[in-house]
């Protein structure tokens, strides 16, 4: 099952977490084949949130909420159960000064295929 990982932290307390060791642990999880993707995010400063509302769009600077705590970056992680994904991301350094939330993918493309196809036969 494929979970999404996504990393929360307070943008100081995040530069006390060495680069090295957070491209160190990704190369480890990478090499158990539990990470298919994962990048780090650009402070949130870059951020730019796009809203469509009554057939309008809206473009705003920054992020969609004030938070104390910023998306960091992610991590797409294949695990047998939620179990193995909470112990996966327990190995994601920026939990010690963040968090790590872990939530299942939805397969919505598999899941419209199949309707597809029954609704075919």
């Amino acid at each position: 099952m494929k979970y999404l990982c996504l990393v929360y932290a307070e943008e100081e307390k995040l530069r006390l977490v060495d680069d090295r060791e957070c491209v160190e642990g990704d190369s480890a999880m990478r090499a158990s084949g539990h990470c298919l993707a994962s990048e780090a995010l650009q402070p949130v400063e870059t951020a730019t949130t796009v809203r469509i509302r009554q057939g309008r769009l809206s473009v705003t600077d920054g992020p969609f909420a004030e938070t104390k705590e910023q998306l960091a970056g992610f991590y797409l992680i294949e695990a047998r159960d939620l179990d193995e994904a909470i112990h996966l991301a327990s190995k994601i350094p920026p939990a010690r000064v963040g968090s790590i939330e872990v939530r299942p993918i939805r397969p919505i493309r598999e899941t419209v295929a199949a309707t597809a196809e029954a609704a075919a036969d």
